[in-house]
């Protein structure tokens, strides 16, 4: 992030998005002379830079504003095109002045000042560059620049140590540009800085508290350390049995053991979960997973109802009971949980799943066919991130269940 993206453009491009930039341009007349001779010159030299910038020679247009700026130090059209013109040829210090003389002159150019930031930062003024980086940052529309000049305040509130405002930064780009790759990018390492300096802080003031032991089984249990986690997730519930949400995530870990011992003690810490807190919808959904593992579709049907009671956009609470209400012969009303589980999650491969077999059971043959291959696909898609998640050696916080293929 310490290079400026734009300032890596060709020259050619950077003149294209130079538009985009300077609304500006030519908006307004020259400011009046009193020698004739002067407006001529200025129109002149304003004629020849345009015709520079349509040629792409953005280095043949410079010498033509500051021909202009020698002549009318107010004129705000030249000043600000200078100063951008000399931004993307990466003369930051020369185009500092240009840009702080047309944003004195016309105040509210959020652009320019976006820019005049930038060049601020690279020059190392670090201060004011973070004013007005912070000034013009909320006030910018276009994509770029909105995404560069975040970017910088990011760094400079990393720098600093302060992890909440550059969260905050993050979070606002992410509304805006939720797929953007440096977008992304910034809000891992911001956030796991972020949980890097909570867990710090927790370890000095509360050391041997429940809580800290939670973090701790949280972290092994992300590296693939299931007993660690476990015995820490057990640790914690002794100093204190009735912190939320601390049984719910030590049945997590159980239920994904292959010991038949784990799973029934898994069973036990999700009804206590519930016992803790009775709208603990994530442990009635489990619960009813369980019971519907053991062939009781009248306990599931229980269960899995509760848990789309408590929380109604739950996916796959809607998926587990349309699963459990297929079993039961009620198709209609299983079809109508698997859309909504669908406007939900459309990537979810277990809900095409069902959808395609209570296609083919309906004898709707397209239908089921493109639901299974929205299973396929969403099925290897999620494969793949798992092998990716191997490589890196964590678990992912969720994995949805297999299911055994819809044309058996």
């Amino acid at each position: 992030m310490s290079a400026v993206s734009w300032v890596r453009m060709r020259t050619k491009e950077a003149t294209r998005v130079l538009g985009a930039i300077l609304v500006f341009l030519g908006s307004l007349p020259c400011v009046s002379q009193s020698a004739a001779s002067r407006q001529q010159q200025i129109a002149s030299h304003g004629r020849q830079a345009q015709e520079f910038l349509k040629q792409n020679r953005p280095d043949l247009a410079i010498p033509e504003f500051r021909a202009i700026v020698a002549l009318d130090p107010n004129n705000v059209d030249a000043q600000g095109n200078l100063g951008v013109l000399l931004f993307f040829q990466g003369a930051y210090a020369g185009a500092i002045p240009p840009l702080r003389t047309a944003l004195r002159l016309r105040p509210g150019l959020s652009k320019i000042q976006a820019l005049l930031g930038i060049a601020e930062k690279q020059t190392g003024d670090g201060k004011t560059a973070l004013a007005d980086l912070e000034k013009s940052f909320p006030k910018l529309q276009e994509e770029r620049i909105q995404i560069d000049t975040g970017m910088q305040l990011i760094e400079i509130y990393s720098g600093a140590g302060d992890l909440d405002k550059a969260a905050a930064t993050v979070s606002a780009l992410r509304r805006l540009y939720p797929t953007n790759v440096e977008v992304l990018y910034a809000s891992q390492r911001i956030y796991s800085d972020l949980a890097g300096e909570s867990m710090l802080t927790l370890s000095l003031v509360a050391p041997k508290s429940a809580r800290m032991r939670q973090v701790m089984a949280h972290e092994m249990a992300k590296h693939g350390d299931d007993e660690g986690a476990i015995r820490n997730y057990r640790e914690a519930l002794k100093l204190d049995p009735n912190l939320p949400g601390l049984h719910f995530e030590l049945a997590e870990m159980l239920n994904a053991s292959s010991s038949a011992a784990e799973q029934e003690e898994a069973e036990r810490e999700y009804k206590a979960a519930i016992a803790v807190n009775q709208f603990d919808e994530k442990a009635e959904f489990r619960l009813g997973d369980i019971t519907s593992r053991r062939g009781d579709a009248q306990g599931a049907y229980g269960r899995y109802s509760r848990a789309v009671q408590l929380q109604p956009n739950d996916a796959e609470a809607n998926i587990g009971l349309a699963k459990t209400l297929m079993l039961m012969g009620q198709p209609d009303k299983a079809e109508a949980l698997l859309e909504h589980a669908l406007q939900l999650d459309p990537t979810s491969a277990a809900a095409h799943f069902r959808m395609s077999t209570l296609y083919r059971q309906a004898g709707r043959t397209a239908d089921a066919k493109r639901e299974l291959e929205e299973y396929q696909k969403y099925k290897d898609m999620k494969e793949k991130l798992q092998e990716l998640y191997r490589e890196m050696r964590l678990r992912p916080e969720k994995q949805e269940p297999a299911e055994t293929d819809a044309r058996k």
